[in-house]
Formats: structure tokens, C-alpha cells, sequence
């Protein structure tokens, strides 16, 4: 742990960066329920008074007050917010725009046996390019409950730094593989398309088994996959209402993916009723 006095007589780009890493450190513990690292934090923070503009000064003064022995425990949740207040304070100081990777949240494995799924709804990601959005995808489709994912031999790859970082321990989580379109097509299951110009998302008849195809973020779905679905159950298009007419393609997939869970649950409870 450097200590402030070191910490006063870098030179400030360096010391901005300094001080992220340790602010970073005490917000990893803080998440983990343990306490911040042992440091001179009424000398770090008087020294972080000096860096932060002074619009933010009060961060600084509710860290301090949060660090009091009498605040110590039900403090905790404040200190950690004004230290993650204070950090990105700093990174925009150093001239950088926070990256999804300077984000911090809770660590820790996910539990398997507290997924509600719903067998049958699988989802077949077709040339998906960015990792980000895979990972988006998969983190989203677990929320949802969705059974299995498939991807295109050209989708990123889900095990991508990038994708699990977004993923949150999805990956490992719900069970995927990769599969041609035609290989899809060949299963003969129930399938629609994600895609502009189909059924309104709120007139759309969701399947109790079936694939929700989603396409690639530049050109949508390929002809051949369209053809596919229309020949199945068609397309559900979520209406808008503003100048742009596309959403992007994980949010879209977030908005679809919970109406069809909501089917997908409303069908169970019914079932489990008779």
C-alpha cells in the first residue's frame, strides 16, 4: 500500500493512477464484505481533496465521514459509493473515459439450482460479431430462463474476455453450442425471427417450445434464415416510436425475451394448477 506521502510527490497522471488502483482494491473488499484494506485513508482521501474537482469535494468529505469508527459498519454501503464516486472522479481526470472492464460488482459463482428454466426455449444467435453483445445476450437469456443458446459458426465467441465479462458467469452457466442454419433448420423446431416488419411484439403468439432467432447487428438476419422462420412462425418486430427504427440488437432481444418468459411462466403456473 503506498502511503500519501509517496503518493504527494509522484507526478499527478501517475498519482491519479495510483489512487484508482487503491480506490479499486478497497471497493473489491468492501463488495466482498470485508473491510477496506488497512491504509491511510484520512491521508489518501485529504490528498484526493487536491485532485478531484472541487464540485465533487463533498465526495470526499462523505468518505470521511463514512471511515468514522461510530459509521463503521452501517457505513459501509456509503463508503463504498463514495469510492466508486470518487475513482471514476479521478479516471475522468486522468482523460479517460471509463471501459466496461473499470466497472466493479459483486464477484462469486453463480448458483445453478436457482434458475427457473423453461425447457424447449432456446435461442440461435446468428453472426453476432461483437463479444460485448454475446455476452449481453447470454447474460440476459439466463435471466429469462431460456433452456440452450446456439450460435453461428461466425458468432464471437462466448468464452471471448470481453463476452464473459458482460456474461457475468453466464457462459458457464447455460448450456450452448455451436450450429449451422442449416443444422437449425433441420431440428424442425418451432422457430421465429427477431426481426423489423413481422407481428407486434404485444399481437405475437409465443410458442411454449421454440427458437427465437436474432440476427447480426449490421444486416439482421440472413435471407435464408428469414425464409426459415417465416416459414415456421414468422417474425415479432417490437414497435417504436421515435426517429431511429432499430434498437440495438440486445436490448431488442431483452424486450422480446420477456414476453416470452412471461408466456413461458404463465403456461407453467397453468399447468401446475391442473
Amino acid at each position: 500500500m503506498i502511503p500519501p506521502g509517496k503518493l504527494e510527490k509522484l507526478p499527478r497522471t501517475l498519482r491519479l493512477r495510483k489512487t484508482v488502483k487503491l480506490l479499486e482494491e478497497a471497493e473489491r473488499r468492501l463488495l466482498s464484505g470485508m473491510a477496506a484494506p488497512e491504509a491511510d485513508w484520512p491521508g489518501i482521501l485529504a490528498l484526493i481533496q487536491h485532485d478531484v474537482p472541487a464540485e465533487h469535494a463533498c465526495l470526499v468529505h462523505a468518505a470521511q465521514a463514512a471511515l468514522e469508527p461510530a459509521a463503521s459498519h452501517a457505513g459501509a454501503p456509503r463508503l463504498l459509493r463514495c469510492l466508486n464516486a470518487l475513482r471514476h472522479c479521478l479516471l475522468a481526470e486522468t482523460g479517460k473515459a471509463p471501459a466496461d472492464w473499470d466497472f466493479i460488482d459483486r464477484d462469486g459463482g453463480l448458483d445453478p439450482g436457482r434458475r427457473l428454466v423453461f425447457p424447449g426455449v432456446w435461442v440461435y444467435l446468428e453472426d453476432i460479431r461483437s463479444p460485448f453483445n454475446v455476452g449481453s445476450l447470454f447474460r440476459t437469456a439466463e435471466s429469462f430462463g431460456a433452456a440452450r443458446i446456439l450460435l453461428s459458426p461466425f458468432c464471437a465467441d462466448p468464452r471471448h474476455r470481453r463476452a464473459e465479462r458482460t456474461a457475468k458467469g453466464c457462459v458457464s452457466l447455460l448450456p450452448w453450442e455451436r450450429l449451422g442454419l442449416d443444422g437449425l433448420l433441420r431440428l424442425g423446431a418451432p422457430a421465429f425471427a427477431l426481426e423489423t416488419g413481422g407481428t407486434a411484439l404485444d399481437d405475437f403468439s409465443f410458442p411454449a417450445q421454440g427458437v427465437m432467432l436474432v440476427g447480426s447487428e449490421e444486416l439482421g438476419l440472413s435471407p435464408e434464415a428469414l425464409a426459415g422462420s417465416d416459414k415456421s412462425l414468422g417474425r415479432v418486430s417490437i414497435p417504436t416510436y421515435g426517429a431511429k427504427g432499430s434498437l440495438n440488437v440486445s436490448v431488442a432481444f431483452g424486450i422480446v425475451m420477456r414476453a416470452w418468459a412471461e408466456r413461458a411462466r404463465l403456461d407453467r403456473a397453468a399447468l401446475l394448477k391442473t
